[in-house]
């Protein structure tokens, strides 16, 4: 009996240390990544993550919502907007992983780092018998006509960081861009699911911005779809992964980072179409090698963003 009863007690004694030791990750998605990850981590450190997974919006929301009792630990978004606001809020702790050393400086700071990125690209059906397009301004000719969608940057915040990098690259050529694609009939029709259901559906022909690893994902699932980067230029539109400041779990939090910034979890990374961070990890997909980046001031977009967005209404309205 009292073996029994010391039993019970150290279990008693136990049992909110282990609770600590829990991570809590809110991740956006894909799930099937955000799930690897989290697994791949408890197999290696033996700490449990408690995962929410949902779209970045959401994950915001969630995080707002639990100011006066923040649960989150780690913090992984879709948007590079999302990181920069929380660092200029003073919401992130700062930790630079010795994992992020083979990433681009670009893709980095002392808060928060890319878990990986998405290229901006040209997506089209290739049974919509359109000649294959090969640059952005391809899409201008009349061989297009009433043929284009795009995402909206108000509502995609990879749409906003293809016309950000575009203008910052080509400066009022891009927004006469803009302007002759509206000019050819192109739609705006909401965020990336918007403007790339109707190109798989037939109804339209080409995405004028998708996200690559989507469309790449759908063709090798046999979608009749061919993604092209243009090489005249194109924008990353990186996944950073951020320590939230108020955590009660910060070593923890900072051994997950680590793990997600190491070859093995980019190779998680890698297997979702996604390209890696690390320029020395191999992308299944066009990766760090074949594709040119338009480099720009990411922080310094995210200033302008409202002005971003007006001036594409604007430059785009019929």
């Amino acid at each position: 009996m009292k073996s029994l009863i010391a039993a019970v007690a150290t279990a008693v004694v136990m049992a909110p240390a282990a609770y600590a030791a829990d991570l809590v990750v809110y991740s956006a998605g894909p799930k099937p990544l955000s799930g690897a990850l989290a697994k791949g981590f408890t197999a290696k450190s033996g700490i449990k993550v408690s995962l929410f997974q949902s779209n970045s919006g959401k994950v915001m929301a969630r995080y707002q919502a639990e100011k006066s009792n923040p649960q989150v630990d780690v913090i992984i978004s879709a948007s590079w907007g999302h990181a920069i606001t929380l660092d200029k809020a003073g919401e992130l702790l700062a930790y630079v992983s010795p994992e992020a050393s083979k990433i681009p400086a670009s893709l980095k700071t002392g808060t928060y780092a890319a878990q990986g990125a998405a290229a901006l690209a040209i997506a089209y059906n290739t049974k919509s018998g359109l000649p294959a397009p090969k640059q952005w301004g391809d899409l201008t000719k009349a061989a297009y006509k009433n043929q284009i969608t795009m995402p909206d940057p108000a509502k995609s915040g990879s749409a906003l960081t293809l016309v950000q990098g575009l203008v910052a690259q080509d400066g009022k050529k891009a927004w006469e861009l803009f302007g002759a694609l509206a000019n050819n009939g192109m739609i705006v029709p909401g965020a990336n699911r918007a403007a790339l259901n109707p190109v798989l559906q037939g109804a339209k022909g080409v995405v004028f911005g998708a996200v690559d690893y989507i469309a790449l994902g759908l063709k090798a699932k046999g979608e009749s779809i061919e993604v092209v980067h243009p090489s005249g230029g194109t924008v990353l539109a990186p996944r950073p992964i951020m320590i939230a400041k108020s955590s009660e779990n910060q070593d923890a939090a900072r051994k997950f980072v680590d793990y997600v910034l190491s070859r093995e979890g980019q190779k998680h990374v890698a297997a979702r179409l996604i390209l890696p961070a690390r320029t020395d990890v191999s992308a299944d997909r066009p990766g760090w090698n074949d594709l040119k980046i338009i480099d720009f001031d990411y922080v310094a977009a995210a200033g302008e963003a409202a002005e971003t967005k007006k001036m594409f209404a604007d430059n785009t309205r019929k």
